[in-house]
Protein backbone atom coordinates (compact mmCIF):
# COMPACT_ATOMS: atom_id res chain seq x y z
CA UNK A 1 0.00 0.00 0.00
CA UNK A 2 1.20 3.49 -1.18
CA UNK A 3 0.80 5.34 2.02
CA UNK A 4 2.55 2.50 4.41
CA UNK A 5 5.77 2.31 1.70
CA UNK A 6 5.81 6.42 1.82
CA UNK A 7 6.14 6.64 5.87
CA UNK A 8 8.95 3.61 5.53
CA UNK A 9 10.93 5.40 3.18
CA UNK A 10 10.99 8.43 4.97
CA UNK A 11 8.22 10.18 2.09
CA UNK A 12 11.19 9.71 -0.55
CA UNK A 13 9.07 7.00 -2.33
CA UNK A 14 7.49 8.25 -5.63
CA UNK A 15 3.69 8.76 -6.16
CA UNK A 16 1.49 10.91 -8.69
CA UNK A 17 1.99 14.46 -8.43
CA UNK A 18 -1.17 14.97 -10.31
CA UNK A 19 -3.69 13.22 -7.51
CA UNK A 20 -2.01 17.24 -5.05
CA UNK A 21 -2.32 19.04 -8.00
CA UNK A 22 -6.47 17.90 -8.43
CA UNK A 23 -7.07 18.51 -5.41
CA UNK A 24 -5.20 22.30 -5.62
CA UNK A 25 -7.93 23.00 -8.33
CA UNK A 26 -10.52 21.38 -6.03
CA UNK A 27 -9.40 24.04 -3.26
CA UNK A 28 -9.51 26.43 -5.63
CA UNK A 29 -13.35 25.81 -6.82
CA UNK A 30 -14.44 25.45 -2.93
CA UNK A 31 -12.47 28.60 -1.61
CA UNK A 32 -13.84 30.48 -4.68
CA UNK A 33 -17.41 29.19 -3.76
CA UNK A 34 -17.08 29.82 -0.14
CA UNK A 35 -15.37 33.31 -0.49
CA UNK A 36 -18.36 34.50 -2.95
CA UNK A 37 -20.89 33.52 -0.68
CA UNK A 38 -19.35 35.54 1.38
CA UNK A 39 -20.65 38.62 -0.16
CA UNK A 40 -24.23 37.44 0.00
CA UNK A 41 -26.77 37.75 3.01
CA UNK A 42 -25.29 40.28 4.85
CA UNK A 43 -21.80 39.60 4.45
CA UNK A 44 -20.75 42.18 2.42
CA UNK A 45 -21.76 45.06 5.03
CA UNK A 46 -20.60 42.91 8.04
CA UNK A 47 -18.25 45.36 9.55
CA UNK A 48 -20.18 48.92 8.33
CA UNK A 49 -20.95 51.63 10.92
CA UNK A 50 -23.12 51.16 13.39
CA UNK A 51 -22.89 47.00 12.80
CA UNK A 52 -23.10 44.22 15.53
CA UNK A 53 -20.04 42.82 13.97
CA UNK A 54 -18.33 46.40 14.39
CA UNK A 55 -19.42 47.06 17.69
CA UNK A 56 -18.25 43.14 19.01
CA UNK A 57 -14.54 43.56 17.02
CA UNK A 58 -14.37 47.28 19.05
CA UNK A 59 -14.45 45.13 21.92
CA UNK A 60 -12.21 42.46 21.37
CA UNK A 61 -9.58 44.50 19.62
CA UNK A 62 -10.01 48.07 20.55
CA UNK A 63 -10.88 51.18 18.36
CA UNK A 64 -8.08 51.43 16.79
CA UNK A 65 -7.77 47.99 15.51
CA UNK A 66 -11.84 47.65 15.12
CA UNK A 67 -11.63 49.96 12.27
CA UNK A 68 -8.19 48.97 10.76
CA UNK A 69 -10.12 45.48 10.33
CA UNK A 70 -13.31 47.37 9.00
CA UNK A 71 -11.09 49.25 6.57
CA UNK A 72 -9.16 46.26 4.95
CA UNK A 73 -12.35 43.92 5.08
CA UNK A 74 -13.83 44.39 1.83
CA UNK A 75 -10.95 45.19 0.18
CA UNK A 76 -10.25 41.75 1.34
CA UNK A 77 -12.77 39.82 0.37
CA UNK A 78 -12.65 41.07 -3.14
CA UNK A 79 -8.84 40.25 -2.83
CA UNK A 80 -9.28 36.47 -1.40
CA UNK A 81 -12.21 35.32 -3.87
CA UNK A 82 -10.17 36.43 -7.21
CA UNK A 83 -7.05 35.09 -5.27
CA UNK A 84 -9.09 31.62 -4.97
CA UNK A 85 -9.80 31.56 -8.73
CA UNK A 86 -6.46 31.86 -9.83
CA UNK A 87 -5.67 28.85 -7.80
CA UNK A 88 -8.35 27.10 -9.03
CA UNK A 89 -6.77 27.62 -12.70
CA UNK A 90 -3.21 27.72 -11.29
CA UNK A 91 -2.43 31.01 -12.34
CA UNK A 92 1.16 31.95 -9.78
CA UNK A 93 -0.83 29.42 -7.72
CA UNK A 94 1.55 29.23 -4.59
CA UNK A 95 1.29 33.11 -4.57
CA UNK A 96 -2.49 32.51 -4.66
CA UNK A 97 -2.86 30.08 -2.26
CA UNK A 98 -0.84 32.37 0.36
CA UNK A 99 -3.04 35.20 -0.74
CA UNK A 100 -6.37 32.50 0.23
CA UNK A 101 -4.99 31.16 3.51
CA UNK A 102 -4.56 34.84 4.43
CA UNK A 103 -8.27 35.83 3.61
CA UNK A 104 -9.72 32.67 5.01
CA UNK A 105 -7.49 33.09 8.25
CA UNK A 106 -9.17 36.96 8.28
CA UNK A 107 -12.30 35.03 9.49
CA UNK A 108 -11.16 34.09 12.70
CA UNK A 109 -11.53 37.47 13.37
CA UNK A 110 -14.91 37.84 13.56
CA UNK A 111 -16.67 34.11 12.85
CA UNK A 112 -18.52 32.86 15.81
CA UNK A 113 -17.61 28.98 15.07
CA UNK A 114 -14.35 29.51 12.86
CA UNK A 115 -14.39 25.38 12.71
CA UNK A 116 -14.12 25.83 8.70
CA UNK A 117 -11.93 28.08 8.78
CA UNK A 118 -9.42 26.12 10.52
CA UNK A 119 -9.49 22.97 8.21
CA UNK A 120 -9.65 25.24 5.30
CA UNK A 121 -5.53 26.37 6.91
CA UNK A 122 -5.16 22.76 7.54
CA UNK A 123 -5.69 21.40 4.46
CA UNK A 124 -4.23 24.70 2.41
CA UNK A 125 -1.16 24.01 4.63
CA UNK A 126 -0.55 20.71 2.95
CA UNK A 127 -0.32 22.26 -0.44
CA UNK A 128 2.09 24.49 0.78
CA UNK A 129 4.06 21.89 1.67
CA UNK A 130 3.74 20.34 -2.02
CA UNK A 131 6.66 20.78 -4.16
CA UNK A 132 4.37 20.66 -7.15
CA UNK A 133 1.69 22.48 -7.30
CA UNK A 134 1.31 22.37 -11.41
CA UNK A 135 0.22 25.35 -13.53
CA UNK A 136 -3.09 25.85 -15.59
CA UNK A 137 -5.35 23.05 -15.25
CA UNK A 138 -3.14 20.40 -16.41
CA UNK A 139 -2.44 17.42 -14.34
CA UNK A 140 1.41 15.78 -14.72
CA UNK A 141 1.17 11.85 -13.97
CA UNK A 142 5.17 11.22 -13.92
CA UNK A 143 6.24 9.80 -10.86
CA UNK A 144 8.32 11.72 -8.71
CA UNK A 145 8.53 12.03 -4.64
CA UNK A 146 7.57 15.84 -4.99
CA UNK A 147 4.18 15.94 -3.19
CA UNK A 148 4.62 12.39 -1.35
CA UNK A 149 4.57 14.62 2.02
CA UNK A 150 1.56 16.25 0.96
CA UNK A 151 0.00 13.30 0.03
CA UNK A 152 0.62 11.65 3.18
CA UNK A 153 -0.70 14.30 5.56
CA UNK A 154 -3.82 15.08 3.29
CA UNK A 155 -4.54 11.41 4.59
CA UNK A 156 -3.94 12.09 8.08
CA UNK A 157 -5.79 14.53 8.52
CA UNK A 158 -8.94 13.01 6.88
CA UNK A 159 -7.92 9.68 9.06
CA UNK A 160 -8.15 12.46 12.10
CA UNK A 161 -11.45 14.59 10.99
CA UNK A 162 -13.29 11.09 10.44
CA UNK A 163 -12.18 9.05 13.47
CA UNK A 164 -12.29 12.24 15.86
CA UNK A 165 -16.00 12.99 14.18
CA UNK A 166 -17.11 8.98 14.80
CA UNK A 167 -15.63 9.57 18.44
CA UNK A 168 -16.92 12.25 19.57
CA UNK A 169 -20.45 11.22 17.81
CA UNK A 170 -19.85 8.19 19.85
CA UNK A 171 -19.31 9.41 23.21
CA UNK A 172 -22.65 11.84 22.46
CA UNK A 173 -25.28 9.96 24.43
CA UNK A 174 -28.01 12.60 22.45
CA UNK A 175 -26.42 11.42 18.68
CA UNK A 176 -25.78 7.74 19.38
CA UNK A 177 -29.41 7.19 20.55
CA UNK A 178 -31.04 9.43 17.07
CA UNK A 179 -32.54 12.06 19.38
CA UNK A 180 -29.92 14.45 17.98
CA UNK A 181 -30.93 13.96 14.37
CA UNK A 182 -34.80 13.52 15.25
CA UNK A 183 -34.94 16.92 17.22
CA UNK A 184 -33.18 18.57 14.22
CA UNK A 185 -34.70 17.79 11.71
CA UNK A 186 -38.42 17.69 13.66
CA UNK A 187 -38.08 21.20 14.71
CA UNK A 188 -36.07 22.74 11.02
CA UNK A 189 -40.02 21.20 10.10
CA UNK A 190 -41.76 23.25 12.91
CA UNK A 191 -39.89 26.94 11.98
CA UNK A 192 -38.51 26.10 8.48
CA UNK A 193 -40.95 28.81 6.97
CA UNK A 194 -40.06 31.64 9.86
CA UNK A 195 -35.95 31.25 9.39
CA UNK A 196 -34.36 33.66 7.35
CA UNK A 197 -32.37 32.83 4.13
CA UNK A 198 -34.04 29.48 4.19
CA UNK A 199 -33.42 28.81 0.86
CA UNK A 200 -29.63 28.89 1.16
CA UNK A 201 -29.29 27.29 4.70
CA UNK A 202 -31.59 24.72 4.85
CA UNK A 203 -31.93 22.01 2.47
CA UNK A 204 -33.93 18.92 4.06
CA UNK A 205 -36.15 16.97 1.39
CA UNK A 206 -39.78 17.03 1.92
CA UNK A 207 -39.92 13.31 2.02
CA UNK A 208 -37.31 13.32 5.11
CA UNK A 209 -39.65 16.14 7.06
CA UNK A 210 -42.92 14.08 6.08
CA UNK A 211 -41.75 10.43 7.51
CA UNK A 212 -38.78 10.93 9.60
CA UNK A 213 -39.52 14.86 11.39
CA UNK A 214 -42.72 13.99 13.86
CA UNK A 215 -40.41 12.70 17.03
CA UNK A 216 -42.47 9.00 17.26
CA UNK A 217 -40.93 6.38 18.22
CA UNK A 218 -40.36 4.82 14.89
CA UNK A 219 -38.79 8.18 13.70
CA UNK A 220 -36.60 7.88 16.37
CA UNK A 221 -35.40 4.16 16.04
CA UNK A 222 -35.22 5.38 12.69
CA UNK A 223 -32.54 8.20 13.38
CA UNK A 224 -30.88 5.33 15.81
CA UNK A 225 -30.07 3.48 13.13
CA UNK A 226 -28.82 6.39 10.92
CA UNK A 227 -26.64 8.18 13.86
CA UNK A 228 -25.31 4.41 13.84
CA UNK A 229 -24.82 4.16 10.23
CA UNK A 230 -22.56 7.18 10.14
CA UNK A 231 -20.35 6.45 12.81
CA UNK A 232 -19.88 3.30 11.33
CA UNK A 233 -19.22 5.07 8.13
CA UNK A 234 -16.47 7.43 9.51
CA UNK A 235 -14.59 5.00 11.34
CA UNK A 236 -14.47 2.42 8.29
CA UNK A 237 -13.68 4.97 5.41
CA UNK A 238 -10.18 6.30 5.47
CA UNK A 239 -8.84 2.47 5.03
CA UNK A 240 -11.59 1.65 2.90
CA UNK A 241 -10.43 4.50 0.46
CA UNK A 242 -6.60 3.11 0.95
CA UNK A 243 -7.51 -0.07 -0.15
CA UNK A 244 -7.82 -0.57 -4.01
CA UNK A 245 -10.54 -2.99 -3.91
CA UNK A 246 -12.84 -0.99 -1.69
CA UNK A 247 -11.79 2.55 -2.93
CA UNK A 248 -15.03 3.02 -5.60
CA UNK A 249 -17.43 1.61 -2.85
CA UNK A 250 -15.77 4.43 -0.17
CA UNK A 251 -15.96 7.20 -2.44
CA UNK A 252 -19.29 6.49 -3.46
CA UNK A 253 -20.26 6.32 0.05
CA UNK A 254 -18.12 9.34 1.34
CA UNK A 255 -20.13 11.16 -1.37
CA UNK A 256 -23.61 9.88 -0.46
CA UNK A 257 -22.92 10.32 3.53
CA UNK A 258 -21.52 14.22 2.80
CA UNK A 259 -24.94 15.32 0.38
CA UNK A 260 -26.88 14.04 2.97
CA UNK A 261 -24.75 16.14 5.48
CA UNK A 262 -24.90 18.96 3.52
CA UNK A 263 -28.76 18.61 3.05
CA UNK A 264 -28.97 19.76 7.10
CA UNK A 265 -26.84 22.73 6.37
CA UNK A 266 -25.77 23.57 3.11
CA UNK A 267 -23.92 27.08 3.52
CA UNK A 268 -22.49 26.28 6.57
CA UNK A 269 -20.79 22.65 5.39
CA UNK A 270 -20.00 23.48 1.82
CA UNK A 271 -16.44 24.35 2.81
CA UNK A 272 -16.46 20.71 5.37
CA UNK A 273 -17.60 18.29 2.59
CA UNK A 274 -16.14 19.84 -0.12
CA UNK A 275 -12.41 19.86 0.92
CA UNK A 276 -13.25 16.27 2.87
CA UNK A 277 -14.53 14.58 -0.50
CA UNK A 278 -11.93 16.15 -2.43
CA UNK A 279 -8.89 15.14 -0.06
CA UNK A 280 -10.41 11.29 -1.40
CA UNK A 281 -7.83 12.46 -4.54
CA UNK A 282 -5.02 11.80 -1.75
CA UNK A 283 -5.73 8.33 -1.11
CA UNK A 284 -5.63 6.67 -4.45
CA UNK A 285 -2.05 7.10 -5.59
Amino acid sequence: MWFFDALASGFTSSTDPGRLQLFRIIFGIVLTARFTLAFRQGGWDRLAQGSLSLHLADQRFGPARARLLASVYRPALIIRTTAAAALAVGLVPRLALLVVLAGAAMELLYLKSPNAVRYTLLTGACLLVAGNLGHGLSIEHAPSAANTWALCLLVLITTDIYWNSAWQKLRSDQFRTGLYLAQWVHTYTQVREHLPHRRGQYAVPALVRRHLGNLTDRDIRTWRLIAATVMVAEFALPPALLILQTRPYAVAAGIAMHAAFSCLKPRQLITFSGLTTGTYVAFAV
